[in-house]
């Protein structure tokens, strides 16, 4: 896959190079989860414009999911206007991600080993790319803009397809060699086959698709979402509820077992998961407390940015790609 010059014909479908042009700039910010792919052009002002896509087939689509991602790119860079210049592109995914190279070293849910990333969109666009893991990237755009303001050392929790966290310690986010905030996969030896391998992962059954997973296999009914089970657990479904409380139950036990070895005072959640609000912020407050002894109990905090902390933490590292500055609000670039 080559960089297409400015040159090329105008009806390439390739992005091309506006570098020439004395225009706004704007950052093309990409997340990339388990299911879709959510793009948005940002300028100065913030979100422009969305994009937004399936991911593919799964773990047995990987190349599909990478045509995805490139696709998402090329609709967002279709979609700046003519006065404004893409300055850098940022991408951030789960899995195991090294941001040094560059590198989805491995996304179980994507199906991606050893995927340079990076490298493939700055072929494909010839600009600078930040690259990064989805749930640091998060867990940044709620410390420099949202809901981790001034919180010291704290975490982000992300819930959703899967389960991450990010750690802001000593004012950096941690990332452990790529592995730190990985708390959605081992600890179990026994329970339901993670797409990690193991089995009785956290995530097979407190992430929004492990709670949705959780009530299927009960009772062989495919529900709408980690949702639709919390709506039929509060229409008084028991198992909807026992599925519910399980998941709750499970997010409790990684968020008491970072005040442990972290003495945190605050954890952040983020996530499709966190469109649930209270229903899921107080019974995670009570099962949190339940287990701490002599540490006190963290604040929970609302992740402000909701499901966009994530495209918002993309725009973050391609605004630093770019060379330029990011302010402390919403409207991201200086």
């Amino acid at each position: 896959m080559s960089h297409v010059s400015a040159d090329a014909p105008a009806d390439d479908a390739a992005p091309r190079s506006h570098a020439h042009r004395a225009t706004e700039p704007v950052v093309l910010a990409l997340d990339v989860g388990g299911t879709s792919v959510k793009g948005a052009v940002v300028d100065a002002a913030g979100i422009a414009a969305r994009r937004t896509a399936p991911t593919g087939g799964g773990p047995a689509d990987p190349d599909g999911a990478t045509a995805a991602v490139l696709g998402v790119v090329r609709e967002l860079w279709a979609a700046v206007p003519a006065e404004q210049h893409v300055a850098a592109v940022g991408i951030v995914t789960p899995g195991l991600v090294d941001e040094e190279a560059g590198v989805v070293v491995g996304a179980e849910n994507l199906g991606w080993r050893d995927l340079p990333l990076r490298a493939l969109v700055e072929e494909t666009t010839g600009v600078p790319v930040g690259f990064g893991h989805d749930a640091r990237a998060a867990g940044l755009a709620e410390w420099r803009l949202g809901a981790g303001q001034g919180a010291g050392d704290h975490a982000f929790l992300s819930v959703g397809t899967g389960i991450a966290a990010a750690l802001v310690l000593g004012g950096r986010v941690y990332a452990g060699g790529g592995w730190a905030g990985e708390i959605g996969h081992g600890g179990a030896t026994a329970g339901d086959l993670c797409a990690c391998g193991g089995r009785g992962c956290v995530e097979t059954y407190a992430s929004a698709a492990g709670i949705a997973r959780q009530y299927a296999a009960r009772t062989g009914t495919v529900p709408d979402g980690a949702r639709d089970v919390l709506e039929r657990a509060q229409a008084g479904d028991a198992v909807a509820l026992e599925a519910w409380q399980h998941g709750v139950d499970g997010l409790a036990d990684l968020v008491s077992g970072l005040v442990r070895t972290l003495g945190l005072r605050t954890v952040v959640v983020g996530g499709g998961l966190v469109l649930a609000g209270d229903a899921l912020l107080e019974p995670l407050d009570r099962a949190v407390r339940a287990r701490l002894t002599v540490h006190p109990a963290p604040e929970l905090r609302t992740a402000r940015l909701g499901a966009e902390a994530g495209t918002y933490g993309a725009a973050l590292l391609a605004w630093q790609a770019s060379g330029r500055s990011v302010s402390s609000d919403l409207g991201l670039a200086v």
